[in-house]
């Protein structure tokens, strides 16, 4: 039984992601353009948005900072004034570096908070105004927030990156009891692996490692099957789902082991 309104067709439909220089966020970008769909892309990177933007028609492109709340709410309202309305917002900014608490940044740590959790609820303060407007009216939206299977529990390195992505996961669901209610569609988008700038700092082999195009394929399928939580690839994000039943002993045990840290 699908948990959100299905999103078969995107012809005509209007998507801002935030987040869309590189990696999953410009690989779903492309992806939705593809299918037909009205795509604004957002990112600090002006030179990225308007590479974006020369390689695909009918796409604009509008460069911010996810941290500045005020620069938030213009591109919202730019969007709105120019297409009618927002379909589909995506928060796919994000920022990691590896931590452990026996090297710990404060000022790393805060900024990973700034970029990760606190952009996107800039982004929600931009768009849930329109999208409860929207589901008046009978149009409906749809808000997604890309998370990572490191927000499931605690992991090493992941002083920093874990605690946002975790942080995200319970935003979508308070999010999801609030306005599905209202016919309005929220998704938790919860990758393994993606091969992206990012986790090319990573020195330990990362299992089952997909592309951002096969990330993009697998957040598309799941707004189509209407799914709450979208991860991927399967094969790993099961294997990390179940992590989270276990007890601490048996938990940190199994960390600990497949880490070697």
């Amino acid at each position: 039984m699908p948990l959100n309104p299905r999103i078969p067709n995107w012809a005509g439909k209007t998507a801002w992601l935030v987040g869309a220089s590189t990696g999953i966020g410009r690989a779903t970008a492309h992806a939705l353009h593809a299918v037909g769909a009205r795509v604004v892309v957002s990112a600090r990177g002006r030179d990225a948005l308007d590479a974006f933007v020369a390689e695909h028609g009918r796409s604009e492109a509008i460069a911010l900072d996810a941290t500045d709340r005020a620069a938030m709410r213009d591109a919202a309202a730019r969007i709105v004034t120019a297409h009618g309305g927002i379909d589909l917002a995506i928060y796919c900014a994000g920022t990691y570096t590896p931590m452990r608490a026996t090297a710990f940044d404060l000022d790393l740590a805060l900024k990973h908070v700034e970029v990760n959790y606190v952009g996107a609820l800039h982004m929600l303060d931009a768009v849930l105004p329109q999208l409860q407007a929207q589901a008046q009216a009978g149009r409906g939206g749809h808000v997604s927030l890309v998370s990572s299977v490191a927000g499931f529990r605690g992991l090493p390195q992941s002083l920093a990156y874990g605690p946002t992505k975790a942080a995200l996961i319970n935003l979508a669901e308070t999010l999801y009891l609030d306005l599905q209610p209202l016919g309005l569609g929220v998704s938790i988008i919860n990758p393994g692996f993606v091969e992206t700038p990012l986790t090319a700092q990573n020195s330990f082999r990362m299992p089952a490692l997909i592309t951002p195009e096969q990330a993009a394929a697998e957040i598309l399928r799941g707004w189509r099957r209407g799914d709450f939580e979208i991860h991927f690839p399967k094969r790993f994000t099961f294997w990390m789902q179940a992590l989270r039943h276990l007890g601490y002993v048996s938990y940190f045990a199994a960390v600990r082991r497949s880490t070697g840290l």
